[in-house]
């Protein structure tokens, strides 16, 4: 267990305060987290593991708020959905696992790049008109596709909403019930990597404890701030934080 000093501390609460905010109203507060995580000591294999189990607590409360707008795709039952998120998570955590840190470290620039990517793609692209995508995937379509994002999620996470999102909606479910749905499956996956990852050596108790807090409280106030606070300009500012960070970490290496 690292030794945090008082600055580091206040650093930790700062940031996953403002990432429990973030994700209740745009999503995208594990890049202040494992911003965070890492300035407090952490190698970057540590602060990713570290920063999904802080933030699992307020993931599966949103989850849960949100369950009885949740649902399947036409295809695809939500207990498929389920049960694929459970196991795929699984599978990335145990494939981070089995990720030597050094390689993982040269690795997460490239990872935060592609989740910004997303996260600026979902952010600003035109969403689609009407009750459900026009361009419906099959039952195995949506089945890979989750599986992919699973396996992603359990090893990474950067971007997994906006992935469940498109995949959700092209799979023909309405834009409301796939929102619901992408949250509840982001909080089985990260269950899984966190039953996973709780095992590993490598965590971070004490920055976990202090950013499950600290977030948890932020979701809260994010919750009531939803509708008083301009999105756009939120989003705007995860990105360019997501952008700054995948260039110090390209610097470092």
């Amino acid at each position: 267990m690292l030794h945090l000093s008082i600055l580091q501390i206040v650093l930790l609460t700062v940031a996953s305060f403002a990432a429990g905010i973030t994700n209740a109203i745009a999503g995208g507060g594990s890049f202040l987290m494992l911003t965070a995580l890492l300035l407090t000591g952490l190698d970057p294999r540590a602060a990713n593991m570290t920063s999904t189990i802080a933030l699992f607590p307020t993931q599966v409360a949103t989850g849960f708020v949100g369950r009885k707008m949740a649902g399947g795709t036409p295809k695809l039952s939500l207990r498929a959905l389920f049960v694929i998120s459970l196991l795929g998570g699984a599978v990335g955590a145990a494939l981070l696992l089995q990720t030597p840190p050094a390689f993982f470290a040269r690795l997460v620039p490239w990872l935060i790049l592609i989740a910004t990517g997303l996260f600026a793609y979902g952010s600003f692209r035109k969403k689609p008109d009407g009750q459900s995508s026009q361009h419906h995937m099959g039952r195995w379509g949506s089945i890979l596709s989750q599986i992919g994002i699973s396996i992603y999620g359990g090893y990474f996470g950067g971007g997994i909403g906006f992935l469940m999102l498109a995949a959700l909606t092209l799979a023909g479910t309405t834009i409301r019930a796939a929102n619901a749905t992408k949250n509840i499956l982001a909080g089985v996956m990260n269950t899984a990597a966190v039953l996973v990852f709780v095992f590993s050596p490598d965590i971070g108790w004490t920055q976990a404890l202090v950013g499950a807090v600290a977030s948890s409280l932020g979701g809260q106030v994010g919750v009531r701030l939803i509708y008083k606070v301009n999105e756009r300009i939120l989003r705007m500012i995860v990105i360019t934080i997501g952008t700054l960070l995948t260039i110090a970490l390209f610097a470092r290496q």
